[in-house]
């Protein structure tokens, strides 16, 4: 796990002060190594979080003389020791023991082809020292950020769009159809857009080639549909059997470091299943984690009743994690500041505050986000089972704001078309999938999942070199999930088959709970010092100055902080001011 970074220009030299200054802002991505390398009009930059093969042979970048090639890698390829030994047969020789290097010699003997090899979660840019062309790649499910600015004489990446907003010459105007995207999706921008015009990320599951002569080709290398056949009828039972097993595999991949291995462990089935899986596979002294807040509004701040069960019943080394409502207002503008993109989801601030105590204790930890979307645990999945029009009942059940309601809150000059609508029809009309229920997990899993939950668990980990891997997003995992029949999926509040596969592994008590979240109350219900931190934000000359919200709309959502709620019960007053905190912290 590790920052990386680069410019490709079509002529004249990259700016090494600028890559340097991009690079340098990822420190907490990777504080172990930094290295740089130009030659000619590329360059490549990376910072280091040493999990594999600690040793000096894997810094980055890493260059293979003998191939002509150079890459910057961020992720792990979990599956690289069996491609190392394939390659070695094959006649490849290895200077180091990473899983870098895999990388560079399967590029060289399969080509761009090579990713659909690799089982892990992964961005990286790799140079043809001869042909002068640059390849980047990003991972099936999206898990490893890479953001880019294309502009009409270079091209700039890097795993974080701050960083690249440090190098400078970016166009940070706000885009509208983001924007309006950022309120209806909870937060989530679909790619290639972020909430800036200048800046975009590459989809997941994609290969981008740049050629010498500024020329590029984009290819989507993977794909799954919910819904799809199988082969044959299969029994209850016999999906269960199936889920467990694909679920113990990607777990047990997982486990693959040179460093201690941890479980962020909420006391929800996802994360309890993670640790019930690692004790069958026979991992000893797991560490486990859990946080919990201050309640508010008479909603609990914590689950730790579960987690002390699960813990208890695995003899895992267990510790909570209490945070009072002074910390967590007085880090509140840190992990705003550590988001890559504006990220409204209450748990962000717990993931960050987590992270920054398990980071002191283990380097790597194994997280269950992925498994709502995947397994169809959201409690508005089985309106869509009856669905007249899927389009309709998804913007009914899931959108934070209608466009009736963004109008009340932004300038006219930055509202125009229903893009939200749009974009969900336009994706529902387009996938394979053909049910209501099954469009909506499609682009759930697809789309989602990917800028919400996964990016928000990468985000919050790394801005305290803390490496997180989701067993729930291993594609093979995915793949099985997508063709099991929606009501074994749905039935039971949700999750049905996989609560059958954990019932050989967990306590009852556990698998039958209700569903729980990582609650943070005060966000929810802004009270006190929190909605003061919020009036100050939307209040502030630089909040006046950008004009992004009607002024009007906003005496009275600070005048009513609860009055003013998503269908699914989030504060807006929260996710406007979470926006414009952002965009302060970033000095845009």
């Amino acid at each position: 796990m590790c920052g990386i970074c680069g410019e490709i220009r079509m002529r004249g030299e990259p700016s090494i002060a600028a890559l340097k200054t991009i690079a340098g802002a990822m420190h907490k991505r990777g504080p172990d190594a930094e290295g740089l390398f130009a030659q000619g009009t590329m360059a490549f930059g990376h910072r280091r979080l040493s999990i594999l093969d600690l040793a000096a042979a894997s810094q980055q970048p890493m260059i293979d003389s003998e191939l002509g090639l150079s890459i910057v890698f961020n992720g792990c390829i979990y599956n690289f020791r069996e491609l190392r030994d394939e390659l070695t047969r094959r006649g490849y020789r290895f200077f180091s023991q990473g899983d870098t290097e895999v990388i560079l010699k399967s590029y060289h003997a399969w080509g761009a082809d090579c990713v659909s090899r690799f089982k892990g979660m992964f961005a990286f840019a790799l140079w043809e020292r001869d042909s002068g062309r640059v390849v980047l790649a990003r991972d099936r499910l999206g898990i490893k950020p890479l953001y880019y600015v294309d502009g009409r004489d270079s091209f700039r990446f890097a795993s974080d769009l701050p960083a690249l907003l440090a190098g400078g010459d970016v166009d940070t105007s706000l885009d509208p159809v983001a924007l309006h995207h950022f309120f209806s999706f909870h937060g989530a921008v679909p790619p290639p857009r972020t909430i800036l015009r200048g800046v975009k990320k590459l989809e997941p599951a994609t290969i981008l080639t740049l050629e010498p002569d500024g020329s590029r080709t984009t290819r989507r290398y993977w794909s799954f549909t919910v819904g799809s056949a199988v082969d044959r009828v299969m029994t209850e039972q016999e999906w269960s059997e199936a889920v467990t097993d694909a679920m113990l595999t990607a777990v047990d991949r997982r486990r693959v470091a040179d460093v201690p291995v941890g479980v962020l462990l909420s006391g929800g089935l996802d994360s309890s299943l993670i640790v019930a899986l690692l004790a069958k596979l026979g991992h000893s002294d797991v560490k486990t984690f859990a946080i919990g807040f201050d309640s508010v509004g008479g909603q609990s701040g914590d689950e730790f009743y579960y987690s002390d069960l699960v813990a208890k019943h695995f003899s895992s080394t267990h510790e909570q994690i209490r945070i009072d409502g002074r910390e967590a207002l007085q880090y509140l503008p840190d992990a705003i500041r550590a988001m890559s993109e504006p990220m409204v989801s209450h748990d962000a601030v717990a993931f960050y505050l987590l992270s920054r105590e398990v980071a002191k204790r283990v380097t790597v930890v194994q997280s269950g986000q992925g498994a709502d979307e995947v397994f169809g645990g959201y409690s508005w999945y089985p309106s869509l089972l009856t669905a007249n029009n899927a389009a309709d009942q998804y913007r009914e059940v899931y959108f934070d704001w209608k466009h009736t309601d963004i109008a009340r809150l932004l300038t006219p000059d930055l509202l125009s078309a229903d893009h939200s609508s749009d974009f969900v029809e336009r994706f529902f009309d387009l996938t394979s999938a053909s049910s209501p229920v099954d469009k909506a997990l499609q682009i759930d899993a697809e789309i989602m999942m990917v800028d919400d939950p996964v990016k928000r668990v990468d985000n919050m980990t790394m801005a305290h070199g803390l490496e997180a891997r989701v067993p729930f997003l291993d594609h093979d995992v995915v793949e099985l999930a997508a063709r099991i029949p929606a009501p074994l999926k749905l039935g039971d509040g949700g999750k049905y088959i996989l609560k059958q596969a954990a019932r050989a592994l967990l306590p009852t008590e556990v698998i039958d709970r209700p569903k729980g979240y990582f609650p943070v109350p005060s966000l929810r219900h802004l009270r006190g010092d929190f909605l003061d931190y919020v009036r100050d934000i939307l209040t502030s000359p630089a909040a006046r100055s950008r004009g992004l919200y009607r002024s009007e709309f906003i005496e009275h959502m600070l005048h009513h902080p609860e009055a003013e709620k998503s269908p699914k019960g989030h504060s807006r007053l929260w996710q406007a001011a979470l926006l414009e905190g952002w965009l302060q912290a970033h000095a845009i």
